[in-house]
């Protein structure tokens, strides 16, 4: 197992590229918003008004020059540089936060550009890769046995973030109950969907490298990663992973199965900047936003449901229903702020209304049905808390047990 803790030249390279991107966008910004000053909408521009964007062209084109300039010797500089780094890494205690931010928030386009920051699907333990090949398990796993705890972490979040406050639900559940436990870290960034086929993908090389015969697997998914999750059963199924044959348990903790409401209201705010000319410009930065955070607005999980559609734009038709797996124990746990039987608990979690927690929607075909057994609500607890909470982990411990 190999780990990485530090920021090395290739990470300063990414955070170059970012910067430089980053004062592209504000000045073709600036740009525009220059022209919509200047050219008021709905009045005919005057020769003056012509002549004065003309040479503010000029300026905003020194700019960019300028800056790509600057971002290439940057580049070309620190990729000289890399055998002194790669020697005596950077410290940056707190890279891994940021870069699972980053690859939430615009991880499409890290990947989409090559840049060193974007994060790979793999496998970690104890925050190490994790390599594909029975060697390399056995050494991470002394005392492995066939039955498979697999983590899978929310959106801008990343495998670390499993040791919330101290505690871990996946070592604590390995250690109660035999298990062995693997993480999943992954570019949050991206489709659901694509994370969705690329874990399919890598589960089945990882239980066909596993030493010992895989008796079961079981899946524990955060937020974003339970629609993941689903995702990846779906086309497991569908490509007929074997893999899939091992699949014993779901267990998803704050999964917004019928979409996040922060989302809808970001999607909200996208037309309402788009409808305002002098607002116009700032639509482009609402629009930075990755594929991950849109596909949560309404829980899409597979590719026909983004595939030749405007992601920004309000869409008319109706996503593919994904129902839960018939031959898969599936559970749900739903966090709400509220005290129990208050009326603030229909607001959830901060972030995932309770209903979509619990996969329930208006519209009646698109109910989830977990079974009443298998569901569990926590109350005056958020979002994070999911992840460290004592009665969580005690519904987690029985459901495996039983």
């Amino acid at each position: 197992m190999s780990k990485k803790k530090r920021l090395n030249a290739a990470d300063l390279r990414g955070l170059t590229n970012i910067l430089k991107d980053a004062t592209l966008h504000i000045t073709n910004l600036a740009e525009e918003l220059n022209k919509q000053i200047v050219h008021p909408p709905f009045l005919k521009s005057t020769p003056l008004q012509h002549l004065i964007t003309d040479i503010a062209s000029i300026t905003y084109n020194n700019v960019r020059s300028i800056t790509k300039l600057v971002g290439f010797g940057l580049e070309k500089t620190l990729t000289k540089l890399e055998p002194i780094f790669d020697s005596k890494e950077i410290p940056f205690e707190h890279k891994g936060l940021l870069v699972a931010i980053l690859n939430g928030v615009v991880g499409d386009y890290l990947k989409e550009k090559g840049n060193p920051l974007a994060t790979r699907m793999h496998f970690t333990y104890k925050e190490g890769d994790l390599d594909l090949d029975a060697a390399a398990i056995e050494e991470a796993y002394p005392n492995i046995n066939g039955k498979i705890l697999l983590m899978v972490h929310g959106s801008c979040l990343n495998d670390v973030w499993w040791n919330w406050k101290g505690h871990d639900h996946g070592v604590e559940l390995a250690k109660d109950l035999d298990k062995t436990p693997v993480y999943v870290q992954y570019n949050t960034g991206l489709h659901i969907s694509t994370n969705g086929q690329e874990l399919s993908q890598i589960l089945e090389e990882l239980v066909d490298a596993w030493p010992v015969p895989v008796e079961e697997i079981t899946i524990v998914a955060h937020s974003m990663g339970g629609l993941v999750s689903r995702s990846t059963y779906h086309y497991g199924t569908k490509e007929d992973k074997t893999w899939v044959k091992h699949i014993d348990k779901m267990i998803f903790l704050g999964s917004p199965h019928q979409g996040a409401p922060l989302e809808r209201i970001g999607n909200f705010i996208d037309q309402i900047l788009e409808a305002v000319p002098y607002a116009k410009p700032f639509a482009r930065i609402g629009k930075l936003r990755s594929s991950g955070i849109t596909d949560l607005r309404y829980g899409t999980l597979v590719d026909e449901d983004w595939e030749g559609v405007d992601r920004f734009q309000k869409q008319e038709r109706d996503r593919t229903h994904i129902p839960l797996p018939e031959d898969v124990e599936c559970y749900t746990i739903a966090a709400t702020m509220g005290v129990k039987d208050a009326e603030l608990n229909l607001l959830g979690d901060g972030l995932v209304q309770l209903d979509s927690a619990l996969g329930k929607d208006k519209k009646l075909h698109k109910n989830l049905n977990f079974k009443a057994s298998n569901t569990y609500i926590v109350y005056e607890a958020n979002h994070m808390d999911l992840l460290n909470s004592l009665e969580v982990y005690e519904q987690l411990q029985k459901w495996i047990k039983d």
